[in-house]
């Protein structure tokens, strides 16, 4: 079983019990505004999520990882890589991304577990080069992205739902972990 420790965070592969917490971060239209459609996603699409985040795993040796803190042992969020499908100008790399419950903005998390995240893509995975997609108005990502060393590269429109996209990459080889 793959498990990454950090100073606040343990990033692992999902739980059954992962289930009904995740879903009450996918419930909050605040934290979902920027993810896909915008839209809240219901228990069973939580439960697809994992579903297909934990195929990703056993396929690719990398998906998104359960963030839980380390200290109560609560469910942030989910954080990690996937191959990307859209835009077309990253379809088939390897990505970034990440979502955390709106009680875990703004104090370091994202950051922290992304960081993990990069170090666990060169270190354990060899990968050369991350990307990530983020909306035009999404600057608390692009802070993050911006923190983990990203460099905007240009720039797409989402093809299902018609977003302005920034894209980022980082050369893995140069990483400072």
């Amino acid at each position: 079983m793959t498990e990454i420790r950090t100073p606040r965070l343990v990033l692992r592969r999902w739980f059954d019990d992962d289930l009904v917490a995740l879903s009450e971060i996918h419930a909050d239209p605040v934290v979902m505004q920027h993810v896909e459609d915008g839209k809240t996603r219901s228990l069973e699409q939580t439960a697809q999520d994992i579903e297909a985040w934990e195929e990703e795993w056993d396929e690719e040796g990398f998906g998104m990882f359960a963030v839980e803190l380390l200290g109560s042992g609560e469910l942030a969020g989910a954080v990690g890589l996937s191959v990307a499908e859209t835009p077309a100008e990253t379809a088939g790399q390897v990505a970034i991304g990440w979502r955390l419950g709106r009680a875990f903005w703004g104090q370091g998390y994202a950051s922290e577990a992304a960081h993990a995240s990069l170090e666990f893509a060169v270190q354990d995975r060899g990968l050369d080069r991350v990307v990530a997609v983020c909306r035009v108005d999404d600057r608390a990502s692009a802070i993050v992205l911006g923190k983990l060393g990203m460099h905007a590269e240009g720039t797409a429109q989402d093809p299902l739902h018609g977003h302005d996209l920034v894209l980022y990459a980082i050369d893995l080889t140069q990483y400072q972990e």
